[in-house]
Order: C-alpha cells, then structure tokens, then sequence
C-alpha cells in the first residue's frame, strides 16, 4: 500500500476537515480572538489530524501488505483465508470475515461438485463393467465359431470401452495404483498375448531386445499403456511394407528408459509437438483412420501421474517411436 494511493484516497475527509479548521478560524476571529490562540488552535487540530491519519495508514499498510505478500507467495490463491490475520481495524475484520464466508461457500460448492463428480464416476465404472460382459461373450462365440469376421470390431469397442475406464480414472489414478517392481517382459507379453488376434490377422512382426528388466510401476495401468500403443501403431501402417513393432529396453543407473517403435506411416512433424494432447487428431487421424484423439492423451496422463516421462520422435513414411523413461529407485538398484 502506498502512501499517495492513501493520500489519495482520504482526500474528501482533508477537504472536510480543511473546511472545519477554516470555520473554526472564522469564528474565532468573528469573537477578535488573539492570533496567537488561533495559530495555536490550528496547529493543534493539524497535529490531531496528521497523527490520526498516521495512525490509519501505518495500521493498513501492514494489514494490507502483508495479504499482498502472501497472496503473491502462494501458488494456490484460493488458500489465502488460511494466511490471513484478523487486523485491529473495522475495515480489515470485515474484509476477513468476507473472504472466510466466501471461502467457505466455496469449498461447499467443491465437495457438492466433488460428491456428483464420484458418483458419476462409479456409475460409469459399473456401466464399462457391465458392458465388458456381452463383449466378451461375442468375442467367446466368435472364437469358438471360428467366425474373425466380427473380431476386429469387437477388439476394437474393448478399446474404446477400456479408454472410457481409465480416462475416468485417470483424475483421481493414485487411488487405483499399486507400485511395485514389474517385469517389462512379462507385462509386455501378456498385453502381446491380449492383442494376439489382431496382430496375427494383420501379419505384425513383434520384436524386442533387453526387456528382462523390472522397473517401479503399476503393472495394470503398464499394460494399458502397451495395449493402447499397440492398438495405435495398428491404425497407422503402412500398406507398403511388412508391419513390425519393436520394443527394446535400456538400462542406466538412474533411469530405464522404454522404446516402442513402429514401421506404420509416422508422424507428419509439424503434428509431433501436439499429439499427447487431448482431443488432437492431427492429420494421420483425419486422412488415414478417425481418431478421437484420446489414447495418447490418457497414457500421457496416466504416466504422469505414475512418475514416468514419456515424449516421441517420428519421420513421416518411416516409423514413429514413443518413448517411456523410468527412475530407477534405491530398491532397483539393490535387487
């Protein structure tokens, strides 16, 4: 708080009070009252003045630079009312309680949002739930039919009914994570295994190299995260070579870093910086196949929220390949 900002601000009670010291002069001269008692009457009501402005200000510009301060130093505005210490001035008290109601009518309005929130994510977990089971059952029949007409599409609803589950889950995933050494190779294989029928009907070639490491994670979210890869590097190959998908692994002291690379079409460059974002199709995903553009976003999110960093390179027409980096932690290192 400043003090010309103050000045300022308080410049209607000095032209009151001005107009009271010139009446106040006025009378005193009307009764011829020596000029002495009137410079010392005046300096006595400017004293009184100035003192009590004094006063106000130092009082204020504590109060309210010390909110600003904290305001500034948080990273989290809406916590201020925890820093906030009730002044000794009207004004300031009724400024606090202010920001203490609204913050509390806040935070009632979050935990209604937060409870219609919940609920609607275990009303969507149920549904996926329910829905997987006549999914299944077509993918069972099928199988034992030995009818692969259908296989591919009901491969691909599973996907997109596991994308609703675990972008549900994604805003609150610490909940459902368990973090454990995992085996790459075996979370690899079993996905491999899952995604068996497609990758034989479309000829894919599966490759990998140095994958008989473990790193800290959770083993289902990891094999979420092979799955929708793998899934996406199916949508994008090239017609004009074998499919091949390789997955090697390499390990450092500090970090585990995972390459999962694919022969398809790439990544034209000018959509590479974009394509973990939500929503974003780019232009593979409205020429060659429609996309909705949430597989690369939901792992993006899911491996932040698990502590992994993952960014791609891609040439178009040559391949694109995402990689994963793991932290080797204290228990890596000792088993």
């Amino acid at each position: 708080m400043r003090l010309s900002d103050y000045l300022k601000d308080r410049s209607g009670s000095f032209l009151i009070a001005g107009c009271a010291w010139l009446m106040t002069v006025i009378f005193l001269c009307a009764f011829h009252t020596n000029i002495q008692a009137v410079i010392i009457v005046s300096v006595i009501m400017l004293l009184a003045l100035a003192g009590s402005e004094a006063l106000n200000f130092i009082k204020r510009k504590r109060f309210y630079d010390s909110l600003e301060s904290s305001l500034n130093g948080l990273d989290k505005k809406y916590l201020i009312a925890e820093m906030l210490e009730e002044p000794d001035f009207t004004e300031g008290k009724i400024l606090c309680n202010t920001i203490h109601e609204t913050d509390k009518a806040m935070l009632e309005h979050i935990n209604e949002y937060k409870l219609a929130n919940e609920q609607f994510r275990e009303y969507l977990e149920m549904w996926v739930h329910e829905v997987k089971l006549p999914v299944a059952s077509l993918q069972l029949m099928c199988h034992n039919d030995g009818n692969t007409r259908y296989s591919s599409q009901l491969h691909r609803i599973d996907d997109y009914i596991e994308n609703v589950l675990y972008y549900a889950r994604s805003g609150s995933a610490e909940k459902d994570y368990v973090i454990r050494e995992t085996s790459l190779k075996r979370v690899f294989a079993d996905t491999a295994i899952r995604c068996r029928e497609e990758l034989q009907e479309r000829g894919v070639g599966i490759s990998t190299e140095g994958l008989d490491t473990s790193v800290m994670t959770d083993s289902k979210w990891l094999g979420y995260i092979f799955g929708q890869l793998i899934s996406n590097s199916m949508k994008y190959f090239s017609p004009d070579r074998t499919p091949e998908i390789t997955v090697k692994a390499e390990t450092s002291p500090d970090t585990t870093i995972l390459r999962f690379r694919d022969n398809g079409i790439g990544i034209p460059e000018s959509d590479l910086p974009y394509i973990f974002e939500k929503s974003f199709t780019g232009q593979n995903g409205r020429t060659h196949t429609k996309s909705t553009g949430m597989g690369l976003y939901i792992i993006k999110k899911l491996c932040s929220k698990l502590g992994h960093s993952i960014t791609a390179e891609s040439v178009q027409n040559s391949y694109t390949e995402i990689i994963i980096t793991f932290g080797n932690n204290d228990l890596l290192k000792m088993s």
